[in-house]
């Protein structure tokens, strides 16, 4: 890798006797997808270049359960979480910012009960924080005057209300931010939530995500932010599906920012 990006694991922070202000919760996709990793990298970048402390957990980070849960699976979901709840709770972690807002909706609102409680925020909202404390600056730069629409995830907006922070970091690349029919809390799902992700589509005459990427192309936009990697994949595979590879792109809030950053 060309790019040195400098990751310190909880056990290492530990062993210095350090806590950092926020523990980095990765996330199977960001870990494992290659796509989705892009993402992990583009979001530590722009924590590497604001000086913020943080850590992951590294090996020791499992699946917060959320599949297995939507999938039906209680029993899978509880002795996954009750693993990651004592590596949580072991390194005391109090803040956890991640870039997948499933982690994001199963740490937050499912782990109480388990015994897990955290300050849980989504890292369109912790990059949004960062440029209030001014701690992070960001113009345009390739971005400036281009169109682009966001798409909502379920967990991210419906689920938990968060609408704005992703538009706010959006609107300061100096673009045009074009809304679908559908969206905030009338959106639409990308056709990947409810483990709908790992298995194969309900019967019908079209599938989810082609008609939510054509949501999106009537905004004829020049990009199309996600929030989400899972939204990420199957909003990808409907620009596939409608040829338009060349002309619109997909790509994560936090690569907008690193990318208008040069970072």
């Amino acid at each position: 890798m060309s790019e040195s990006l400098v990751v310190p694991t909880m056990a290492e922070m530990l062993a210095e006797g350090k806590q950092p202000e926020v523990l980095f919760w990765v996330g199977c996709a960001g870990s494992f997808d290659d796509r989705a990793k892009k993402i992990t990298k583009a979001f530590v970048r722009i924590l590497n270049r604001t000086n913020v402390s943080f850590a992951v957990l590294g090996t020791e980070e499992s699946c917060t359960g959320d599949p297995a849960k939507r999938a039906g699976n209680e029993f899978l979901f509880q002795m996954q979480a009750m693993m990651n709840i004592e590596v949580l709770n072991a390194y005391e972690a109090k803040k956890i910012v991640t870039a997948c807002p499933h982690c994001f909706n199963t740490l937050k609102n499912e782990y109480p009960e388990l015994g897990g409680n955290y300050e849980v925020i989504h890292h369109t909202e912790f990059l949004k924080s960062l440029i209030d404390e001014g701690r992070l600056t960001v113009e345009g730069g390739q971005f400036k005057g281009k169109k682009i629409t966001f798409h909502d995830p379920c967990y991210l907006g419906r689920a938990n209300k968060v609408y704005e922070a992703p538009r706010d970091l959006i609107q300061k690349l100096d673009v045009e931010l074009v809304e679908m029919k559908r969206s905030k809390a009338n959106g639409l799902c990308c056709g990947a939530g409810g483990a709908q992700m790992f298995k194969d589509a309900e019967p019908g005459n079209k599938e989810v995500n082609v008609l939510r990427t054509e949501d999106a192309l009537e905004t004829k936009p020049d990009i199309i932010a996600a929030g989400c990697p899972f939204c990420n994949t199957m909003l990808t595979d409907g620009i596939k599906h409608a040829h338009k590879e060349g002309e619109v792109k997909v790509m994560d809030v936090a690569e907008l920012i690193a990318n208008a950053q040069d970072l």
